[in-house]
């Protein structure tokens, strides 16, 4: 196999699509700052539901502390005022309670410089395991973390990408390890982040879980699933 065909899905992607920043609870648009700690906060948004959702549940709560989503100002809205905000991205209760605990947590002097000093210096294994200590943190959202803010060399899977990767035949796996690992043996790790999104547009616009447009799709030939489809079309 091509070890870097990666960026060649990339590249025809690329041509595909334009990507939509209101499509992802990572891109500037929506995190309108740099800040680790809205950063995590975000990320932790979008787990199980849309990224559009997530992004309306943190322009709300942006809204109540003033413009500026930090620790300090989480834990000065009451409880109430913090699940309205958090409405939108659904499991509001449950989301509020998490996000006041990160903040508890963030809020601790200097943890956040520590946090970030560690990470920064650590291995991908070891980076990743202090992120997981953090409430609310699983496996795809540190990975999401480390990649966005960090510029760690991980590849965050979700469901868009485990579906294309298993059509195309790359995995028989749906193990989050197994598919995140062929996707970084065979990119290039300045591509990492790019292809990751282009993915995610990939499954949502064409490759979809239900009546996937096979026909229209620019990996149709490198994909086991299309060619099959297509051929029992013949």
């Amino acid at each position: 196999m091509n070890t870097r065909i990666g960026d060649e899905v990339l590249n025809r992607l690329r041509k595909e699509y334009k990507l939509d920043a209101d499509e992802f609870v990572v891109s500037e648009r929506c995190i309108q700052s740099n800040r680790l700690f809205e950063i995590i906060t975000a990320v932790i948004l979008s787990q199980n539901t849309s990224d559009r959702n997530a992004c309306r549940a943190l322009q709300k709560l942006r809204e109540l502390t003033g413009g500026v989503i930090t620790p300090e100002t989480v834990l000065l809205l009451p409880v109430d005022k913090l699940e309205d905000a958090l409405r939108p991205a659904g499991m509001y209760r449950n989301r509020s309670r998490v996000i006041r605990e990160l903040a508890f947590v963030f809020n601790q002097g200097g943890f956040q410089e520590r946090l970030i000093s560690e990470v920064s210096r650590s291995s991908v294994e070891e980076a990743r395991r202090l992120l997981m200590e953090l409430p609310g943190v699983g496996w795809k959202t540190a990975d999401v973390v480390l990649l966005r803010y960090f510029r760690k060399p991980v590849f965050p899977v979700d469901t868009h990408i485990t579906r294309i990767t298993m059509r195309m035949g790359f995995t028989g796996s749906r193990s989050y390890k197994h598919i995140s690992r062929f996707w970084m043996d065979n990119t290039s790790p300045g591509n990492y982040l790019d292809l990751h999104l282009y993915l995610i547009t990939h499954g949502r616009r064409t490759c979809r879980a239900r009546k996937p447009l096979c026909n229209k799709c620019v990996l149709r030939d490198m994909c086991k699933y299309g060619v099959d489809t297509l051929d029992d079309k013949r």
